[in-house]
């Protein structure tokens, strides 16, 4: 038919009947066509009917040709069992939609040899949600076999790259407090780090020295300043810079001082190169981040924002895209001052939030279709016909998307035919995909609750298509649901998968292996080492007296690291970005190590105050000065008791090697006077102190030197004290068989190379003390060694080293093995130990 300027009768249009999908969806469609009618027009109909030989192609014949299947005599239509043209598939979380999504391909391809990957279009309404899920799934098939060739197309390039990131995070320093977080934060950046020739590990050591100056926060003293807060610059990057440069030219040594700054003592010469890329990184950074604090023309802003890009990036292949895009879009600025006839000054925050939309907007559209399975977000016209189209993210509180009209927006309030509205759009591209797909629909959501499995609703039209095919379609086993949709198990290595005649599968040869390994007998799992390792070669036997001292600190370490080579490292702590208002824990006890060893080698602590200050370890102002005092005393105090037990003189080290059941022990003493060799530890003493000083006691013993003591004294801190400074010592007297006892510790320590030691110094001691001390039963002191053990809400337990939980995983460590080691190992010096 043809027409000319004519209406078309609304009741031509069959708004009021017809194709219950069609008038739920479609009135997107129906708006516009309604407004191209108003004009001049040519009707050229080009519609194929698709038949109605799969269930996909019913429903787009019925939304073509108007009708509802439910009313169509003569009943529901079968639908063969084997026509799987319409999935949905309901999961537990967005990682299973791409892990089940990956399946499900595989078998499509494995099922139609014509079939392409780029024949498959996967839409989502939230691409960036998903993006790292499709790069870890169908990036990393860990079989190249199923290795599926894809692109992910309309991710803004903020999110594609690190660079735009990197750029942004540049403006976010001004007027920030330059906290060493954010600092070393720009560092982490690898365009950041190319630029100025930093490596990873270059970082790292950066990284350690901004701990070891005590960098916290401010530029300098102005900059703190500026802050409203006092001048102070300990704890700024100015302090922390000076110290690292003069640490280089000059070697401190804690003690000497050029003006009011202290070297760092931790430099060395092959990180000099890594230093001065450093020191310009944050020359280049303070400099600029002052300068954006100055509003200027749009022009004026075009120019510097080069120059601040091309300072601190440098882009490679994969990032130079996006840096290209952050230029143009810089030199843009110039066109929008033309356009506004505008030459006033702009402030920054304008400048960043306009970046920032940029960067947010700029590249959608990029990627798509380049080959292989296309990922794309749900945007208008990009339902284009595809052989397979996948519907992924389809949950109800996801899709449609939610929007929320601005309260002055009258077009919201009064809406017209033709204007722009988010939930008729995705109504209508949910109806296009319907449409688009040519052989196969698949739809995907997160149906089931990943905590508790509860029900999830899917998509109201995903909810309005189900109800449609279950009103006018069945398969001859039952119900159309049943046969449609699939509720997916929680973990991808479920049995489920893998079980003949199941209607889930499973294309991943590691998660069948944990599949197997769950139907099989499962047994406890085995210690690390259970049969034991080999005899150590002989060069073992020749022993330091301070690796036997360090075997028995930490057994299982000891042996897993020297061993082994197993290393099981903590993570470097985060940086701090607080100064210090006062001192506990690790650094109040290396202060006051420190001062005590400054103390001990003749050092006046009243004058020591100004290194204290410059090393960054206080708090500032009078607060630090009365904490140091305070510190001082205690030092002081302990050295008044430690000071009568050193006279009259120390002696020379005195070096031995001994001969010793099968081993060779050297070691040279120190600390050793007339009549005790003197181990001190300004803290409160643990079984680790005790140990320490039990091993040297036995090697003096059995060295016997002309003129050298033979007895120990171990002083330290009372631990069932809460005075810090409540003085505490012990008295290892002589003994006649340190040979013997010192050889039954070199065997044990030759069987602790082999299989893990039970042995764990707080723990065992509470055990030892309990039963040979205070004479309470072993099943009392065991209670009390596990509680040591496993800690309580307020104590960190013993147990939580990595090292025992690795060496002793599904054992009970608190054993008779554990009881009688302690026994073995604390009765000899129990028996020659007497408190002062």
């Amino acid at each position: 038919g043809k027409g000319k300027g004519g209406k078309v009768r609304r009741e031509d249009l069959h708004l009021e009947k017809g194709n219950s999908l069609l008038a739920s969806m479609g009135t997107l469609g129906r708006d516009f066509l309604e407004n191209v009618y108003d004009l001049e027009w040519e009707e050229h109909p080009a519609f194929m009917d698709p038949g109605d030989d799969l269930l996909l192609t019913c429903v787009q014949s019925d939304i073509l040709n108007l009708r509802e299947r439910r009313e169509m005599p003569p009943g529901k239509k079968i639908i063969r069992p084997t026509d799987r043209s319409v999935q949905i598939h309901s999961c537990h979380s967005p990682v299973r939609e791409i892990e089940t999504l990956h399946d499900h391909l595989l078998s499509m391809f494995e099922d139609d040899s014509c079939l392409m990957p780029k024949d498959v279009l996967v839409m989502t309404p939230d691409i960036e949600t998903y993006a790292p899920y499709i790069q870890a799934v169908f990036g990393v098939p860990g079989d190249e076999t199923r290795r599926i060739p894809y692109s992910i197309a309309d991710r803004s390039l903020r999110n594609e790259s690190a660079l735009g990131e990197a750029f942004l995070s540049l403006f976010d320093l001004q007027g920030s407090r330059f906290s060493a977080s954010e600092v070393l934060g720009i560092l982490e950046y690898r365009d950041v780090q190319r630029r100025f020739g930093l490596s990873g590990g270059d970082v790292e050591r950066v990284r350690k020295w901004v701990r070891e100056t005590r960098v916290r926060w401010g530029m300098d003293e102005k900059n703190r300043s500026d802050h409203g807060l006092p001048p102070f610059r300990e704890n700024t990057w100015a302090a922390g810079l000076d110290r690292l440069l003069l640490g280089y030219a000059m070697p401190g040594e804690e003690e000497r001082m050029f003006g009011p700054i202290l070297p760092y003592d931790g430099m060395e010469g092959e990180e000099t190169e890594a230093l001065g890329a450093f020191a310009e990184f944050h020359r280049e950074l303070s400099e600029r981040v002052v300068s954006l604090a100055r509003p200027r023309s749009l022009k004026g802003w075009a120019l510097d924002l080069v120059g601040l890009l091309d300072a601190f990036l440098s882009p490679d292949e994969e990032s130079e895209r996006e840096a290209q895009a952050i230029r143009q879009a810089l030199l843009r600025l110039n066109d929008l001052a033309e356009r506004a006839g505008y030459s006033g000054d702009v402030d920054v925050k304008v400048i960043r939030a306009y970046l920032g939309h940029i960067l947010d907007r700029e590249g959608f559209g990029f990627g798509f279709i380049k080959g292989g399975v296309t990922f794309c977000a749900m945007l208008p016209m990009r339902s284009i016909p595809f052989k397979v189209i996948c519907l992924v993210g389809m949950t109800g509180s996801a899709y449609p998307r939610p929007s929320k009209p601005l309260g002055f927006d009258l077009m919201a309030k009064k809406p017209r035919r033709g204007d722009r509205s988010r939930r008729n759009d995705d109504r209508y591209l949910f109806l296009e995909a319907i449409l688009s797909a040519r052989e196969k629909l698949y739809i995907s959501y997160v149906g089931q609750d990943i905590r508790d499995n509860t029900a999830i609703q899917p998509s109201v039209l995903v909810s309005e298509l189900m109800d449609y095919l279950e009103s006018g379609f069945e398969v001859p086993a039952g119900g159309i649901l049943d046969h449609v949709q699939v509720r997916h198990r929680l973990q991808g290595f479920n049995p489920e998968y893998y079980r003949k005649g199941s209607a889930l599968f499973s294309y991943s040869e590691e998660n069948f292996r944990v599949a197997r390994a769950l139907t099989e007998n499962r047994k406890g799992v085995a210690p690390l080492i259970s049969t034991g390792l080999g005899d150590p070669e002989e060069e073992w036997r020749q022993i330091h007296l301070e690796d036997l001292c360090r075997f028995y600190t930490n057994p299982s370490r000891y042996l897993l690291e020297r061993r082994l080579g197993i290393h099981l490292e903590e993570r470097s702590a985060a940086p701090q970005d607080s100064e210090a208002f006062d001192l506990t824990g690790l650094e109040r006890y290396l202060l006051e190590e420190s001062l005590l060893e400054k103390r001990l080698s003749g050092v006046d602590l009243r004058t020591y105050l100004a290194r204290v200050r410059a090393s960054g370890r206080l708090p500032h102002g009078e607060v630090g000065e009365c904490l140091y005092h305070e510190l001082r005393q205690g030092v002081e105090r302990f050295v008044e008791k430690l000071d009568p037990l050193r006279s009259p003189g120390e002696l020379a080290p005195l070096h031995g090697e001994l001969p010793l059941s099968g081993f060779q022990i050297t070691a040279t003493l120190r600390g050793l006077y007339p009549d005790r060799m003197i181990r001190f530890r300004y803290s409160r003493l643990k079984a680790g102190d005790y140990l320490r000083a039990w091993i040297h006691h036995l090697f003096l013993n059995c060295l016997k030197a002309d003129g050298y003591p033979v007895t120990t004294l171990l002083a330290g801190l009372d631990p069932g004290v809460k005075d810090r400074a409540a003085w505490s010592a012990w008295r290892f007297e002589p003994l006649d068989d340190s040979g013997q006892v010192l050889g039954d510790l070199l065997e044990r320590y030759w069987g602790g190379l082999k299989i893990p030691l039970p042995l764990f110094p707080e723990s065992s001691w509470d055990y030892a003390f309990a039963t040979l001390k205070r004479s309470k039963p072993p099943e009392e002191a065991l209670l009390i060694s596990r509680k040591t053990y496993e800690g309580t809400e307020y104590t960190r337990g013993e147990g939580e080293d990595p090292y025992y939980q690795l060496c002793f995983r599904s054992q009970d460590p608190i054993s008779g093995a554990f009881a009688k080691t302690a026994e073995d190992l604390f009765t000899p010096m129990f028996e020659h130990m007497r408190e002062e």
